[in-house]
């Protein structure tokens, strides 16, 4: 009898030397002689276990981890391939506690199936909402998706069903559904797990809403520096096509669909959705003024759904589950569950996915087990590279959109950034101006202009040159950059600034002086 043992190809697990380790389980499996087939699966999201080995025994999984090259001829003494007590053990892999506590509807398959299984993805319940979606009509599927309180997942927080219907309703020879899969803030990686490890979501949530708003075509763009990622979603787009679930005839029924990946080349700015449609178009990556909308005009100057990864891959389990199964997680107007990635100075780095309406504090020191170095947390940084940082005094604030906002911070991507005491908020606020200056498409005055000032000023402050005054013009250059700048890149850079500046007033404070000794 063929045993089953599951080794992660998620490029989190690759990095710390997964392929390695199921090299040498093969051959120590020849070695005993036993008949093990290798599944490379995608990853659970607990990073600080990874890589996370897993066993089909008679009762469930039981998963290893983090398990090197040296461990795996003491796995098999062990009898790991049943199930055997090992130091590496960590259980019943739905027991752990960490996974136990998450609410999956988006991750349900992520790192449970082989993710260029067809076969696995109906298995675990996929594309039964294609299946109902094909056999409703495209207003139906805008008003379930609208009903179930849906929100963008890539920052911004719109309404995914009123996007949805804009583009619906337009007039237009063509439309389209591109994916906004460019996943550039610092901390996060869901998007990146949802395509290595279950790329049919993202495919079948990409085809529903063609469905809905009578677009045929769509396009996955996506990062240079996701080559695991793009290899995977162009296999996956291969077999549902040849499946007949892309293609002139979707799943036997009168809509037409199919997708393309396309690959973006390094500029942050590009996941701004104009500057994306650009880049699409084959132009430089700058931003495009709004209005039109790309709702309106958008790629090619038609109708367009612009929509993140994480919004897409929810779209099958509503369609499914219906609306109101899904409104009925979160709280307040942050409806559904929302992929939470920790990462920084954490202990327990990774993907959890929960409802909406824990505590910032609830996640920082419940889930992720407060810092890896043991000292107290400083602060976090909630939103990517461009997001508030928030200190301990606000760990009381709630995990959703509207109470962030009102903290003057924005949950962004969910991707959230830990540091320990050592951490200096001047540098990381000057970071923040740095990075802009770099990353700056150059089309507005504020952010191309306002960045570079910002770097300046801050140098100033450090070196104790008029700290009050330019305090003060940093304040001043970051309400210009607000509001005045054309997209979010210029526009929530003084989030991490002022923020830093407004919390951590210590760390922008001049130097004590130290006398010489006589």
């Amino acid at each position: 009898m063929s045993l089953t043992i599951y080794v992660p190809q998620d490029a989190a697990a690759i990095a710390v030397g997964a392929d390695k380790v199921a090299v040498a389980i093969e051959r120590e499996a020849k070695l005993r002689g036993l008949d093990v087939t290798i599944v490379r699966n995608g990853s659970r999201g607990l990073l600080w276990l990874e890589p996370l080995i897993e066993v089909r025994a008679g009762h469930g999984r039981i998963a290893y981890g983090p398990v090197t090259v040296a461990d795996v001829p003491g796995l098999f003494e062990a009898d790991f391939v049943a199930g055997g007590e090992h130091p590496l053990c960590q259980g019943l892999t739905k027991e752990i506690p960490y996974l136990a506590r998450q609410t999956r509807l988006t991750f349900s398959r992520c790192g449970v199936t082989d993710p260029l299984s067809l076969a696995d993805y109906r298995h675990y319940e996929g594309l039964k909402g294609l299946e109902k979606a094909v056999a409703m009509g495209p207003a139906d599927i805008v008003k379930t998706v609208t009903d179930s309180g849906l929100r963008g997942r890539g920052g911004a927080g719109f309404p995914t069903g009123i996007k949805w219907k804009t583009v619906a309703d337009a007039a237009g020879d063509r439309k389209y559904i591109i994916c906004n899969a460019d996943e550039g803030d610092s901390g996060t990686f869901s998007d990146r797990m949802i395509m290595e490890g279950d790329p049919f979501v993202l495919i079948e949530g990409m085809i529903i809403a063609g469905i809905a708003t009578g677009a045929t075509k769509g396009y996955v763009y996506t990062r240079s520096e996701y080559p695991h990622a793009i290899k995977t979603m162009r296999a996956a787009i291969d077999i549902a096509r040849g499946a007949g679930i892309l293609g002139p005839s979707v799943m036997g029924s009168a809509h037409a669909f199919d997708i393309e990946v396309r690959m973006g080349a390094g500029a942050y700015v590009c996941g701004e959705e104009t500057s994306l449609l650009n880049s699409l178009e084959g132009k430089r990556g700058i931003v495009r003024a709004k209005p039109p909308l790309p709702a309106l005009q958008g790629l090619f100057g038609r109708p367009t759904v612009v929509n993140n990864v994480i919004s897409l891959a929810s779209v099958p389990v509503i369609l499914d589950r219906g609306a109101a199964f899904y409104r009925d997680y979160g709280v307040g107007r942050s409806h559904g569950t929302i992929p939470i990635q920790l990462a920084g100075n954490i202990k327990h780095g990774g993907l959890y996915e929960t409802a909406f309406g824990l505590t910032l504090g609830e996640i920082i020191y419940d889930i992720g087990g407060g810092t890896a170095s043991g000292r107290p947390v400083k602060a976090v940084q909630v939103g990517g590279p461009l997001g508030a940082y928030f200190p301990p005094s606000l760990f009381d604030t709630v995990f959703d959109y509207e109470a962030f906002a009102a903290k003057d911070g924005l949950i962004g991507h969910a991707g959230i950034v830990v540091f320990d005491d050592t951490a200096d908020m001047l540098k990381q606020a000057r970071f923040a101006m740095e990075f802009c200056a770099i990353e700056s498409c150059g089309k507005c005055t504020p952010c191309r202009i306002g960045s570079t000032r910002g770097v300046e000023t801050v140098d100033r402050i450090a070196r104790g040159i008029e700290p009050e005054k330019n305090r003060a013009l940093l304040t001043d250059l970051c309400n210009t950059m607000k509001f005045g700048s054309l997209c979010a890149l210029g526009g929530f850079t003084p989030y991490p600034v002022m923020s830093a500046l407004h919390h951590f007033p210590e760390d922008f404070a001049p130097a004590p002086l130290v006398e010489a000794a006589e």
